[in-house]
């Protein structure tokens, strides 16, 4: 069957600037996809990068695909490409052969409460305090606060002092997730590991080594919760292997539809998490997302409320995304 491949170019920046250990992270560029088969039927897709070599590489791929192209031509090509090439367009083929959106399939489904993304800035603590007296206020607590720390970008003296003082303030209930992006060696990784052994508010430390060291990850794994990240995407074959927690970026990580149907069938240990994107790429976070919490392992969804700015481009609605962009 012939397809139709429009494709349209996005921009946007971040309300604030994300700091991590590789660095910072201040908006995003990407395509906006829409497949068209003969009927007029349609699917979208989103092209989000984080990387700008990725996007370069994107971008030289996109150019070379012909507008007119076809189911299979389309299908060869989910293992060659990028990740984030490859979920767009792998979500648009999904959704125009009817595998999510559906009635059938019960339409989109809404996202749970989110994590709270922290800013790593000096209104941390102010932050932190401002949660948890609005939850106080709250008349019923439906969902205990969870909260997501990005950590190795200051001296580790200065961080776990830090630490201290936010373990202070969240109450007993309380979840925390510590994002460390790779940036810690094995040392570093055990300090913080210890301040944990006794403490069951650390839902888990986050890729806190090298996603090449499998070794320490595995072994720091026997004393706390340990999350894969990165490791995932240069490495596949751990998505299947991993046993533990695994954090789940949907736009980088390739065609959606082996994840759409694990989640489906209820496997567990796996967090769905927003890699900044428009509504188009945010109604599969989002659907995933809630997928997961009907699983036997539900937890909060990494969205990171208010980092993305509001607008027609962070609609549910794909044609008031494409409009926008």
């Amino acid at each position: 069957m012939s397809l139709k491949l429009i494709t349209k170019p996005f921009s946007f920046q971040l309300i604030q600037t994300l700091k991590t250990s590789k660095g910072l992270l201040t908006g995003k560029k990407g395509w906006l996809l829409r497949l068209e088969d003969s009927t007029g039927h349609c699917g979208w897709g989103e092209v989000s990068p984080l990387d700008r070599s990725e996007l370069d590489l994107c971008s030289k791929v996109l150019k070379d695909l012909s507008t007119e192209t076809s189911h299979q031509e389309l299908e060869d090509g989910l293992t060659q490409w990028p990740g984030s090439l490859a979920f767009g367009i792998g979500a648009a083929l999904a959704e125009l052969k009817g595998l999510i959106g559906t009635k059938s399939k019960g339409g989109w489904k809404i996202a749970p409460p989110s994590a709270i993304l922290l800013a790593n800035n000096s209104s941390l603590l102010r932050t932190i305090d401002c949660l948890i007296s609005n939850q106080r206020n709250q008349q019923s607590i439906a969902h205990p606060m969870t909260l997501k720390w990005k950590i190795a970008i200051e001296s580790q003296a200065k961080e776990e002092t830090l630490l201290a003082q936010i373990l202070q303030r969240i109450p007993a209930n309380a979840r925390l997730r510590l994002d460390a992006n790779s940036g810690l060696n094995r040392e570093q990784a055990q300090k913080w590991s210890n301040h944990f052994k006794e403490d069951p508010r650390l839902e888990w430390l986050e890729q806190p080594l090298p996603s090449n060291d499998l070794e320490g990850l595995l072994k720091l794994s026997n004393q706390v919760p340990i999350a894969l990240d990165e490791s995932l995407l240069e490495r596949p074959n751990l998505r299947k292997s991993w046993k533990d927690w695994q954090v789940r970026r949907p736009l980088l990580e390739g065609d959606p539809r082996p994840l759409l149907k694990e989640l489906e069938e209820g496997v567990g240990y796996k967090m769905v998490s927003t890699s900044f994107e428009t509504g188009i790429g945010l109604r599969w976070i989002h659907h995933l997302a809630a997928l997961q919490q009907l699983g036997p392992t539900p937890t909060a969804p990494g969205l990171a409320p208010g980092w993305c700015p509001g607008g027609p481009l962070f609609s549910n609605n794909p044609q008031f995304v494409w409009q926008a962009a």
